[in-house]
């Protein structure tokens, strides 16, 4: 059967977005990229012209509404996450939302409800789940291989990495925070989707911002903006504790002074075996005949990416009508997390997870 061509929107022509319109044309006999728009419209024109993109809209209002478009791409800063998250759904547009799918947990909500109340898909853009370790990882997970996973410890340690110093990144109102809402995200999305999804419940957890204003730590991602202001974390920990009785602990930071080699990790401990994520490389490990054993993980010879995989999964749920497997749900699973960690930080105290949706 022929399927018709996917048609996409893209929303925000920066690096993120520049990221999408080369795996999506690695996809073209399920989707065309046929619109692009920006802030900064010369970005925009000059991405159109590079790659062929047919149309430049002026507004993000225009491509979300246009006949050209099925799905959206977003990849604008935080802050308008939820607003044209929502617009596009509510244009009867699918949508593929970068992280974090909420600036904050209300937003996410507000994304949350718009998503059930369209007959379109939203997923957000975890692609961490599609590296192949942790396909491999998972797969071992739901073939019982770990037993029940009873703890899981995350992180992701940038030693010197504070990015665009001043600029939205590192402002709360505009961001939403620093690393733990930056790589945090990523880390606690992916430590719960490998150790089966359960449901948090409660967070106890603490922020720091012992770099940034001094203007330290300051590393190579985005151009520094010094009229700018730093009022974002560089630095936080958190555990989380699930219904099911299971605990995560959490650790990232942009900056410290530490020994790093800035490579993001997932120890899952069960009661059967354990795994240990570390991007490219991994292992299982497991005790059989009274002595510990471990098995290697790494990324199979002319693998197609991550990225790649997760732009095919979306096109794969857009014609199949299938759930995809980072759903708005998950979204917003993680901003009650990071909103829960900022509200123990400030307070002191133990959070209890809102889940009134």
């Amino acid at each position: 059967m022929v399927r018709d061509k996917i048609k996409i929107g893209i929303l925000g022509a920066g690096n993120i977005g520049n990221v999408h319109i080369q795996n999506f044309r690695q996809l073209e006999e399920s989707c065309q990229i046929t619109t692009i728009t920006d802030a900064y419209l010369p970005l925009a024109e000059a991405r159109a012209a590079e790659y062929g993109i047919p149309k430049v809209y002026d507004t993000p209002e225009a491509l979300i509404e246009s006949t050209d478009v099925d799905a959206v791409i977003i990849g604008v800063p935080n802050q308008f996450h939820a607003k044209y998250a929502i617009a596009a759904l509510e244009a009867g547009k699918h949508v593929l939302l970068e992280k974090p799918m909420g600036l904050n947990a209300d937003d996410a909500r507000r994304i949350y409800a718009a998503s059930q109340k369209s007959d379109k898909t939203l997923m957000v853009a975890h692609q961490m789940r599609f590296d192949s370790v942790s396909m491999q990882i998972k797969e071992q997970v739901e073939r019982g291989e770990l037993g029940r996973i009873y703890t899981a410890k995350t992180g992701w340690f940038r030693r010197k990495g504070i990015p665009g110093w001043g600029t939205w990144f590192t402002q709360m109102n505009q961001s939403g925070g620093g690393p733990l809402i930056d790589i945090g995200v990523h880390m606690v999305d992916l430590a719960l989707y490998l150790m089966g999804n359960p449901k948090p419940v409660s967070v106890y957890g603490a922020t720091y911002a012992e770099f940034g204003p001094k203007r330290q730590g300051i590393g190579s991602w985005g151009k520094p903006n010094w009229d700018g202001q730093f009022d974002v974390e560089d630095l936080a920990t958190a555990m989380i504790k699930m219904e099911d009785g299971s605990t995560l602990t959490l650790e990232v930071s942009w900056a410290v002074h530490m020994d790093t080699d800035n490579t993001p990790f997932i120890h899952l401990m069960g009661t059967d075996g354990g795994a240990n994520y570390r991007g490219n490389t991994g292992k299982l490990l497991m005790e059989k005949f009274n002595r510990p054993l471990e098995a290697p993980l790494a990324v199979p010879d002319n693998d197609e990416g991550a990225r790649l995989r997760l732009s095919r999964h979306f096109l794969d749920c857009l014609h199949t009508g299938k759930a995809p497997i980072s759903s708005a749900l998950t979204g917003l699973t993680n901003n009650l997390i990071l909103d829960a960690i900022y509200e123990s930080s400030r307070t002191g105290n133990e959070v209890k997870l809102n889940w009134d949706i």
